[in-house]
């Protein structure tokens, strides 16, 4: 089943309403070998019943210690101070005991890693009726039924049978709406969601969102939701709280701070947002530099150092929140100018900043050829004497190709074959079946050129962390692979700061060890490692996942500058659709290990016409309130099925809502047969496999 919404506006401010959660100068601070780490800097806000409060900001911005802070789950060796007033009583202080007996009751919690927030020896059923009688006076068999109610409410399947099931047999999603089954299971009055949506795949993140506006709906909470997602805030919350180095910076209305952002932080961050829709894609806005260390906060504004509209005073006075007339409350020194339009808080465009992103001007030879590729796995039982009992069809019949100078987007939900079809394509063997071909040479008939088609292709990682030796400084790092094709010492003395200057680096980081780098530092190393042997082919296995919006933005552009420079070829796997689009030239959509729609990307994001690409781009959030409530969002029903027995015609066709309204002859053809890639008329190189289309 698929559903059709459109986001609800948000909520008429109600008046005279007694606040259900009051924060006051919240403070909070952690001892560290370097010194106290300020986390929390005197936050303060209202919460009013039934209303939603986003709280955006970077890593270490302090929200997850904020919530941390109400909800009484901070470690012994945290100092709290000031007062978190839920219903007029006073947390701060109180022992586990007492607390314990308000979380779960009056505050719910939804966190971040459904996984880690389940006890996996329990099943579901057991931790939602313990959680119920807890808190109330149930019968063993009242709370049970219960907790099947709570598990049909959030849409769990066969709720009566999926009870019994344990944590580890659902997917992510699911897990995920269990969470919220637990957070809501004794109608609290306050929900607090930390990047509820975080790890999932955009259509799930949409009906998990679904999920929690139900769950407010029925409990009548007022929500705090947590997120670094711009557009999941646009859409559901009625209030925004930006938080940067500890402090609230901003605070207003959703639609007053989208259409007037009067604090040059957050200005940033909407400047910094890629977006699926909206006109010409230009390069974005990055923030320079890095947040401060809360060790020893610098006097003045913490965001002095990168404000591009800083003066003088913003170095020595630390400003207040203070009212702006018609919009809400901001703590900059510059509001006043930036509220009546005499200052533009994003101020003037970095020099060096290139122009309107756009793909190759005249396309090159063809780098990757990839034709009919199939990968399966066995699935095996038993222990010592492993038998076959399936096959997962991880890719299968897969076909495109990438040129020089152009980046192809592989997209699709957790489970639709890109990784593999990555890896199968940087193994450089014979396929399972199909031919690759890399750089004009048939990787089945490489033998001896295998070690030159290694330089032809390189990749970089999604975690810029875990893929650098933390042993190593950064020069180190980037005569490795120069080393290993044989370049002796001056070469490698000349090329290593050649390479930092290509990724925008300083040569100065050459000696720090990765631990020191920033997030956005580190993966421009990784970069610069991956260009080191002047590869034809660039491989980017999710490369911005791990970074914060700010950082992405630099990082986004710095790849669009150089496949421009090094004519490189680019194959892009990632699950943040309005990333593809600001990277991409052409986007490969992937359903259950098949290409169900191809074509040049501003004609497939403008036009998509396979109701797969047409949920993903729907589900994916628009920084924009007024966009993002109105639009048409088609929610899927259901998970992607397994690929051990995929349906032997289209492998969308049981969620498919063309399907549910097509006749007799056409169901017949998408049951039975796979649908070829058919053309669309007037669009070159856009074609989508659908009967029904």
């Amino acid at each position: 089943m698929t559903r059709t919404t459109t986001l609800p506006h948000p909520a008429p401010r109600p008046a005279a309403t007694t606040p259900v959660l009051s924060v006051r100068d919240l403070r909070i601070s952690f001892p560290s070998e370097a010194g106290t780490v300020e986390a929390v800097r005197g936050v303060s806000f209202d919460l009013l019943p039934g209303r939603t409060l986003g709280i955006v900001g970077e890593s270490g911005s302090g929200k997850s210690a904020t919530a941390m802070g109400v909800m009484g789950l901070l470690p012994p060796t945290a100092d709290v101070t000031g007062q978190v007033l839920l219903n007029g009583r006073d947390l701060v202080g109180l022992d586990d005991k007492a607390l314990s007996a308000v979380r779960g009751a009056d505050l719910g919690m939804i966190f971040q890693d459904p996984l880690s927030a389940l006890t996996p020896i329990f099943s579901v059923g057991r931790q939602l009726s313990d959680a119920l009688r807890v808190h109330q006076s149930l019968t063993k068999r009242a709370a049970w039924d219960r907790a099947v109610e709570l598990l049909d409410l959030v849409g769990i399947p066969d709720p009566r049978g999926r009870a019994r099931a344990f944590p580890h047999e659902f997917s992510g999603g699911m897990r995920q709406r269990v969470v919220i089954a637990l957070a809501i299971a004794n109608r609290p009055s306050v929900l607090i969601a930390d990047e509820p949506t975080t790890a999932l795949d955009v259509t799930v993140q949409a009906q998990i969102l679904d999920v929690l506006r139900v769950a407010r709906r029925e409990t009548g909470a007022a929500l705090v939701l947590i997120t670094h997602d711009l557009g999941v805030v646009a859409g559901h919350a009625d209030d925004i709280a930006v938080m940067y180095a500890g402090r609230t910076v901003e605070r207003a209305g959703v639609a007053e701070l989208f259409d007037r952002p009067v604090m040059p932080y957050t200005a940033g961050l909407l400047a910094a947002v890629p977006t699926v829709d909206g006109g010409e894609r230009r390069p974005l806005v990055p923030i320079g530099g890095e947040p401060p260390a809360l060790v020893d906060p610098p006097p003045g504004c913490a965001f002095a150092d990168r404000c591009r509209v800083a003066a003088d005073a913003c170095r020595t006075t630390d400003p207040a929140l203070r009212d702006i007339p018609g919009h809400g409350q901001a703590a900059c020194l510059r509001a006043g100018e930036i509220a009546d339009g005499t200052l533009d808080p994003a101020g003037p465009a970095p020099d060096g900043t290139p122009g309107p992103v756009t793909g190759p001007a005249a396309p090159g030879e063809v780098v990757l050829r990839v034709e009919d590729l199939v990968k399966t796995f066995p699935v095996t039982r038993g222990g010592v004497l492993k038998r076959r009992v399936g096959t997962v069809h991880a890719v299968n019949g897969v076909s495109f190709e990438l040129r020089a100078g152009e980046t192809l987007g592989l997209v699709g939900e957790s489970g639709s074959g890109k990784t593999t079809t990555l890896l199968e394509i940087l193994r450089l063997k014979r396929p399972e079946g199909g031919r690759i071909e890399i750089a004009g040479t048939e990787v089945a008939g490489a033998g001896a050129e295998v070690q030159k088609l290694r330089r032809e292709v390189q990749i970089v990682l999604q975690d810029p962390l875990g893929a650098l030796d933390p042993r190593l400084p950064v020069h180190h790092l980037l005569a490795e692979p120069l080393q290993a094709v044989g370049a002796d010492r001056a070469a490698v003395r000349a090329r290593v700061p050649e390479l930092l200057r290509l990724v925008g680096l300083d040569p100065a980081v050459s000696d720090r060890f990765p631990a020191a780098l920033s997030g956005g530092q580190r993966q421009r190393v990784g970069i610069a490692r991956a260009l080191a042997t002047e590869p034809k082919l660039l491989v980017l296995d999710e490369p911005l996942s791990a970074l914060d919006v700010s950082v992405q933005a630099g990082v986004i552009n710095l790849l669009a500058r150089l496949r421009r420079e090094l004519s490189l070829a680019t194959l892009v796997v990632a699950h943040d659709l309005g990333v593809v689009r600001h990277l991409a030239d052409r986007v490969a959509v992937m359903y259950l290990g098949q290409l169900v729609e191809t074509g040049p990307t501003e004609a497939l994001f403008a036009d998509p016409r396979h109701p797969y690409t047409r949920a993903l781009l729907s589900a994916v959030p628009v920084p924009d309130p007024v966009r993002e409530r109105a639009r048409e969002r088609l929610v899927l029903a259901g998970e992607q099925p397994g690929a051990t027995r995929p349906p032997e015609g289209c492998v969308f066709v049981d969620r498919c809502p063309l399907y549910r309204h097509a006749g007799a002859e056409l169901r017949r053809r998408c049951r039975t047969e796979r649908p070829a890639p058919t053309a669309v008329d007037g669009a070159p190189g856009h074609r989508h496999a659908c009967h029904a289309a």
